[in-house]
This record gives structure tokens, sequence and C-alpha cells, in this order.
């Protein structure tokens, strides 16, 4: 992440303030098994992979094929990768 934003710190934490807003809404409609889930989990997909969560990207491909019982795997890995993302803010100073 930080390669892609020329090392401009001020542009890397922005963007992961803006993915953890994100990710608390994706992860209340994932509770709930949302009729679009399938376009839910391809947008986190493109999201993660963005921020450099990878692991959470391979987690919504996965899904993305194996269907819906892959959801709460999907919520376990969006969690984590917000509490990662919340330590390295804390990190840097954000």
């Amino acid at each position: 992440m930080e390669g892609f934003a020329a090392g401009d710190m001020r542009v890397v934490l922005e963007v992961l303030a803006l993915f953890r807003r994100q990710a608390e809404g994706w992860s209340r409609a994932l509770s709930s098994e949302p009729a679009d889930w399938r376009e839910m989990i391809h947008t986190i997909k493109g999201a993660s992979r963005g921020v450099g969560a990878n692991a959470l990207g391979d987690i919504c491909a996965r899904a993305e094929w194996k269907g819906a019982s892959e959801l709460p795997a999907v919520k376990a890995a969006l969690d984590a990768a917000v509490v990662e993302i919340a330590a390295y803010q804390a990190e840097k100073g954000a």
C-alpha cells in the first residue's frame, strides 16, 4: 500500500480509514446474508486487495465460487483485517 501511494503516509492512512469505515457496513450486512452478497463479496475482494489485505481477498474469491456458506469465513477474515489495519494505523500514529 505504501508503494502505491508513493510513500505518502497521509494518503495511505486516509485510504485505510476509508476501508475501515466501509468494512463496518460490510460486516453488519454479512451478518444477515444480504440478497446481493455475491456483489458485496466481489467489492470487498477488490477493496481488500487494494489495501494489501490479500488473505481477505483470497477468502472472498473462494466465497464467490463456493457460495453463501462461506460468508461466515469472509466476515471473520474481514474483522481480522480491520484489527490488523487498526494496529497498523496506531503504529503509524493515525
